[in-house]
């Protein structure tokens, strides 16, 4: 069976595996009396199917294998193409005696049928736009870094202007992460198999793997006792928005806190602002500095915006404890800054008591050792950056797992924890410890501008104002917010800015 996972289904998540949990499930099938050469089959089969359906019209498949079950698996689609009449060069990369189990029986199959391989070097062939450069060079049981040869045949795969469709994932990617191995093919298809893997939907992975299918063989992973890793968004729900009712008001809808703006920054939390009364929140109030207050009004007089009393300390905490009392959900760090202002800003913000959201420089001066008190409703939405100077890491191979940095970020900070980014995902926190955490795989390049974070901040935040947990709201604005995105891009995403979504994020929330 193909699955899109980009497409609907009966499931609001699909649950992600790792490398080591997919060769388990491989394992267990086996030993259940599935042979693994029907199971190799089956993966050549359904990629030979896709291909075909994908590229009906291509003068010539190359298919490029290597050793292992992956190279099998591209030795049986190059024979199924073969036999289907299609123009076939098989490439190659190890010695095809060193083939083993499943892998020999392909080698064997292919030598019966009469498919020679090439036995030139790729590197020195120029192919063209009407091919099919096929990927089954090293698959997902990559060990370090790719080196010799392999990294030589890459190198050309990602030069030659044809098509690249990988199978099980691009080689060189690793999938427990989304990052390559030094070097990895660039796919504008793939095809994984038994189960769907977390790298190949956040990081560079996003990038590496182009459009992602599945084709589990038959195998239903949560039918074997093998654990997910993580979780995978789907597009037709987003839950659990409550109903409203008839008798509803304002109030009933939430009210929303927003403190940043400071100077020079007004526009972040303007834009955080429109993005709450777009998702719902009943009464938005922004403090920020007095020579904003004409701008809020005149974009949008539905926000309720005062002047923070700036000049004065015993002022600034009255005034801000006068706010505490009146919010239901404080936002705080959009367009905040880091000026002397700014932190006893964020000190007076130690003091709220409801569900709140940190986001911007209030993640910053965080970082610098203005720790607030652990609290149960909060939600951090960093972005890499951010996040590396939160968990106090520098090495660029101590970011490089998305995963692991999202759930030290919400132990950390005992927070719910949103990575932005590529892929962005979510890990909830709580005492007892830290969920799975589940990725969206929706959103596009053109949401990379100054703003989009901010838009995102305020729909999280209006989600809390209408009764989701710090966890829901998390997932389902994370999961509207790129909706929107893609949504308000269309095929255009260069150009596009956070307040283009602002009608899209009503739809969606409705």
């Amino acid at each position: 069976m193909l699955i899109d996972p980009r497409q609907p289904s009966q499931q609001e998540i699909l649950p992600l595996y790792t490398a080591a949990a997919c060769a388990e499930l491989d394992r267990l099938v086996i030993a259940a009396g599935t042979l693994g050469f029907k199971l190799m089959q089956k993966a050549a089969s359904s990629a030979w199917q896709l291909l075909d359906k994908r590229w009906p019209n291509t003068d010539c498949i190359n298919v490029f294998c290597g050793g292992g079950n992956n190279g099998g698996d591209g030795l049986l689609l190059a024979l199924y193409a073969a036999q289907a009449g299609k123009q076939v060069r098989l490439w190659l990369a190890v010695n095809p005696s060193s083939y083993k189990n499943e892998a020999a029986q392909a080698w064997q199959a292919v030598v019966a049928y009469g498919l020679q391989p090439e036995t030139g070097d790729p590197c020195q062939v120029e192919f063209t736009t009407k091919e099919v450069l096929v990927d089954a060079l090293l698959g997902i049981g990559l060990k370090g870094e790719v080196r010799g040869q392999l990294r030589a045949w890459i190198n050309a795969i990602n030069a030659a202007p044809s098509q690249v469709f990988a199978l099980d994932a691009p080689s060189g990617l690793l999938v427990d992460t989304g990052q390559p191995a030094g070097l990895a093919v660039e796919a504008d298809l793939t095809l994984t198999f038994i189960a769907l893997k977390a790298g190949l939907f956040t990081g560079l992975g996003v990038d590496l793997c182009g459009e992602v299918r599945l084709s589990n063989l038959g195998i239903t992973a949560s039918d074997w006792p093998v654990a997910p890793s993580a979780y995978l968004q789907q597009n037709n729900q987003i839950s659990p928005l409550p109903a409203r009712k008839k008798n509803n008001h304002k109030v009933s809808h939430g009210r929303l806190l927003i403190i940043g703006g400071l100077t020079g920054m007004g526009g972040a939390a303007l834009i955080t602002a429109q993005a709450a009364l777009r998702t719902g929140a009943g009464m938005v109030k922004v403090l920020t500095i007095a020579e904003h207050l004409a701008a809020f009004l005149a974009t949008q007089p539905e926000i309720m915006v005062e002047a923070l009393a700036a000049n004065s300390k015993t002022q600034l905490e009255e005034q801000i404890k006068a706010a505490f009392l009146w919010a239901d959900v404080l936002v705080i760090g959009p367009g905040l800054g880091q000026s002397q202002l700014a932190k006893q800003l964020w000190q007076l913000s130690f003091q709220f008591t409801g569900p709140m959201l940190v986001d911007a420089d209030a993640l910053n001066l965080w970082a610098k050792g203005l720790v607030p008190p652990a609290k149960g409703q909060r939600v951090i939405t960093p972005h890499p950056g951010e996040a590396a100077r939160l968990v106090h890491k520098t090495q660029i191979e101590d970011l490089a797992d998305r995963l692991v940095l999202a759930t030290d970020l919400a132990l950390t900070t005992q927070s719910v924890a949103l990575l932005k980014g590529a892929g962005s995902l979510v890990v909830d926190y709580s005492p007892a410890g830290v969920k799975q955490p589940v990725i969206c795989p929706f959103g596009n390049p053109g949401m990379g501008v100054a703003g989009m974070g901010d838009l995102l901040s305020g729909c999280i935040a209006a989600l809390m104002t209408q009764g989701l947990t710090a966890y829901e709201a998390a997932q389902a604005g994370m999961k509207i917010h790129a909706l929107a995105g893609d949504k308000a891009a269309g095929n255009q995403p260069r150009g596009l800015l956070p307040t283009d979504l602002l009608p899209f994020l009503r739809e969606l929330v409705n």
